[in-house]
Formats: C-alpha cells, structure tokens, sequence
C-alpha cells in the first residue's frame, strides 16, 4: 500500500507532484502510466462501457482533476481499442455540486452514460447510468492500526468504522491487520461496506417521483430504524447486531473533516465520534466543533417560523426524488399559511440570493452533502427540508434526530391540514405571540393566474396608498405585495406621454475639472 505524504492530501496521490522519496522510488519501479490506470480505474471503466454497449460517454472530473482528463481519455480510448467508435467527452464545473452526477450537462451532449471521478455522495440518478471512480488516497496501514489498536484496547464500547470512499480500497487490508493486532480481544467492530460503485437508475423515475420510490441503492432508511438492524449513509452499508442501537457504538471515521464527515456528526450526533485523519496520523477524539453545528442549525429553524415568504432553491436536477421533494415543501409551506417561491439559480452565493430580498427565508433541495450552507454572509438563512419541516409544522418538536437526505423525508411524515384555527404561537426571536398569514383569503385559491395576480396587485397598491410617507409599508404577503411597496423600483417610463422627449447634453470633460465648472480659483 502507499504511504501518504503529509504535503499532498490527494485521492489520486500517484498523479501527484512530491518530493518524496518513497514516491520516487515507487515511480521508477512502476511506470506512470500503470498508476493512472490504477487510480482511474481504466480496465473497469472499458468493461463498463463494452459490457453495456455505450456508445456516447461522459466523463465528469472535479476542478482538482480536470488537468489529467486529457490523460484518462488517452488511456481509456487506448483500452477500448481503435476499432471501437465510442465518444468520449470531458465535462467539467458542474451546475451543482461536484458530487452528485451531472445529468444535465450529459443530456446536453446526447451521452449514453456518465463516468464520475472523485469524491462522491453516491447519490442515485433518476435516467442515466454511471460508474464511479472513487481513486485512491494514500493510507499507512500499518501507522493507522497501531494508532487505532492503542486506542481501542483502553474502549469496551462496540465500534462501526465508516470511512470516505476514497479509503475503501485500504479497508479490507486495515480490518485484517486490526484483528491480527488484537487476537486477545473480544472487541465487536463492524466495518461499513461500499453500496454499489455502479449507480443504476430507476426504471420508472417518473413514478417514482409521485410515489417516493427510491429504488435498491436507497431502500433502507439513514438512521437505522425503519429497517431494523441494516444502516446506510453516504454510500456505506452496514448491519448491527440484534437489539443494538446506534447510540451504543462508537464510530470511527477514517478520512479528513469534509462534508461527509459532517453528515455523520449530525446524523448520528447521538454517538460518541472519533476521526483518523491519515494525512496527518492523528486520531481527533474532539469533535465538539462539529457538533456546534446543531445550534446554529437550530437557531436557523427558528428564524424560519418567522418568515412569510419562503425560497425554495432546486439544488440538484438529477438525484431521483428531487421533484417530490419539492412538491412536498410547497405543499408544506402552503399549509403553514406562507407564500413559496421555486429558484432554479446553480450553486447559491450571497450575490444570487440577494436578487430575491422579499423571501425571509430559502429552503436548499439537494443531496446530503452540499444541503449543509454556511448561510452567515446571507441576507436570509438557507435551511434544509427536514429544518423546514420542523419550523412549519405546528406542534413538531426536534428530539434530536437529524435527517440529511431528503430522500428519507419522503413518505416520512403525512402532511395534515388543520380545518381549526390555529391559536397564536411563540416567536422566541420576536419575543411574543405571533399570528401567521392565511394567505389563501375569501377563496383566491379558485381563481386562475391571471386574475390571482391582478388581486395581489391590487391589495398591494391598497397597502402602499394607507402611508404613501413611509419607507415601511407594512407586511408584505407575497413577492407582487413586496415589489409595489418598495420606495424604489427602477427607471420608471410616463405611461400617459406616447412622445419621445427631447435628448439633453451632459457634462463633458475630465473628472479632475468639467467644462461646467470653473477653472480657476476664487480670489479672496
């Protein structure tokens, strides 16, 4: 196994410029050719595209592996041989996050199926087919068992060992060396396994996103209960032993303190968390830091119970179930008497959000590891589905539970429509009792776009005309009511003048001195 260098941190460490000497003696007993076919996986990714007749492939590299794309489809044409017309097209920054399979950018050139390099979520796709290279981060086996064997042998407690994907080919060597090192032990440890490297999709996604079906790959739930003793997350799989809960192992993940990682503080934030990172060979047994997450995550729950009108931000277009996912929120927010909005935008920033001030708050529609956004530069927070399902639904209590995948909220709790009406509640943030918005008022529901919108416009006018001297009209209940009662909307054009109006001459000359004004200095 390669040894990791501290100065690289690399999925793909073969590819990678270093001074090390290890490295450079590895590079001259094996040429680099043979570790690009290693790392990137060519043989399997030619008997993926031969073994299912493709024909137009797409190849998805991150940023961080783009210059050896070039490279890859070399080798990989070479593999397929000369005689065999296969397409093979690069593509490069995706419209969302770099995990997830860009279907879009696929569709675009016609492809057949699409070849995903570097780190992923797994998450399933709803049309096309891909293969996913995870590469292989360099590891010290031995250093990582004396580290873990050490630290063990002082715990009782069972362990599950999850890791990132780019370790999965380290794994069965660490398991073998970690039983040798403890024979004496009667430690129970259960190492995750890889789902699938294959992603498949759903042979009817259209019915799946109207009944929640998620297929094989994401049949069991997260966290473990649904299913009984079988859990899965981020693409491992693992089974505990009857009548064992989460809460009763400790977990250790092997890898660096990325998005991930993250996911598994806060699903399983219940359980005590040890980290290996290998790039350093050190074992992080502090993971309050991450774990202070929760209290942002909560404070942003509830700022979101306040808000009137709610952004829902389509973060993926390819994770099968998005669509249901964002009916069910639109539904939810209609119930809770609030007014959605649908942004389709790519990756959020700061900048693209503030093009929409009259949303209080934005619901993010994206697989586990990029729903996460650090939403303090934001006018408004961003918040995730199950965070929306807590702040909009009355009488929901967060015991703790945290849900990423928004596949698992599907189907997970029934939407129920309160015909009594709802007393006033809480607002921790405003310190009183506040009442939401009905917006669906004297039957507006039943009357069509046109008409709907022109009422909203008309309200809205009523509302700027009760204090035409201030700045803050009030309230507004949709975006029409938000737009009219700014103080500022734009150039405006005379409606009643059809004429053009005469064209006036503006200042002319240097910034440091205008024609206009005067050239020489007052005398005193």
């Amino acid at each position: 196994m390669p040894l990791q260098d501290p100065a690289q941190g690399s999925i793909f460490p073969s590819l990678s410029s270093s001074s090390s000497r290890s490295r450079t003696r590895r590079r001259a007993s094996q040429p680099a050719a043979m570790d690009l076919e290693l790392n990137f996986e060519i043989s399997r990714s030619a008997e993926f595209i031969l073994n299912r007749n493709f024909t137009r492939v797409a190849l998805q590299f991150p940023d961080d592996l783009l210059k050896h794309s070039t490279k890859v489809v070399t080798c990989l044409r070479n593999k397929l041989g000369s005689g065999n017309k296969v397409g093979l097209f690069v593509m490069a920054d995706t419209t969302f996050g770099s995990c997830c399979v860009d279907e879009v950018g696929a569709s675009h050139i016609g492809a057949d199926c699409v070849i995903h390099y570097g780190h992923t979520c797994l998450s399933p796709t709803s049309t096309l087919p891909a293969f996913c290279v995870f590469g292989k981060a360099s590891i010290s086996i031995p250093l990582c068992v004396e580290k873990l064997s050490s630290y063990f042998g002082t715990n009782g407690k069972p362990i599950v060992v999850l890791y990132g994907l780019e370790y999965a080919h380290a794994i069965s060597h660490i398991k073998e060396a970690m039983v040798e090192a403890m024979p004496k032990t009667k430690l129970e440890l259960i190492f995750s396994d890889v789902m699938c490297s294959i992603i498949n999709p759903l042979e009817d996604h259209r019915k799946s996103d109207e009944l929640g079906y998620l297929g094989s790959c994401s049949s069991v739930n997260s966290l473990g209960v649904a299913t009984g003793t079988r859990c899965s997350l981020g693409g491992l799989i693992w089974d505990l032993l009857e009548g064992r809960r989460m809460e009763d192992y400790l977990l250790l993940w092997i890898g660096p303190d990325n998005s991930a990682f993250s996911n598994v503080v806060l699903t399983f934030n219940g359980c005590e968390i040890v980290r290996y990172d290998a790039t350093e060979d050190q074992l992080v047994t502090d993971v309050s830091q991450q774990k202070r997450i929760l209290k942002r995550r909560y404070y942003l729950v509830e700022r979101a119970k306040d808000a009137n009108m709610v952004g829902i931000l389509v973060g993926t277009l390819g994770v099968a179930g998005y669509l249901h996912m964002i009916r069910q929120m639109k539904e939810l927010i209609m119930l809770a008497g609030k007014k959605a909005y649908t942004l389709v935008m790519g990756r959020p920033n700061p900048a693209k959000l503030a093009n929409f001030p009259e949303c209080d708050v934005f619901i993010y529609v994206s697989c586990a590891q990029t729903a996460l956004l650090d939403s303090k530069e934001f006018l408004a927070p961003v918040i995730t589905p199950f965070e929306a399902m807590l702040a909009f639904s009355r009488g929901s209590q967060w015991t703790g539970t945290y849900i990423m995948e928004f596949r698992d909220l599907i189907n997970s709790s029934q939407l129920e429509v309160s015909k009594q009406p709802e007393e006033a509640r809480f607002s921790f943030l405003k310190g009183g009792y506040v009442e939401d918005f009905e917006l669906q008022e004297n039957g507006d529901g039943d009357n069509d776009g046109t008409l709907a919108l022109a009422n909203v416009s008309e309200k809205a006018l009523q509302l700027r005309d009760r204090d035409p001297d201030s700045l803050v009209k009030g309230i507004a209940k949709s975006g029409a009511e938000f737009f009219v009662t700014r103080s500022y909307h734009g150039l405006e054009t005379q409606a009643n003048s059809s004429s053009p109006e005469p064209y006036l001459i503006g200042r002319s000359g240097k910034a440091s001195g205008y024609k206009d004004e005067r050239s020489e200095p007052e005398t005193l």
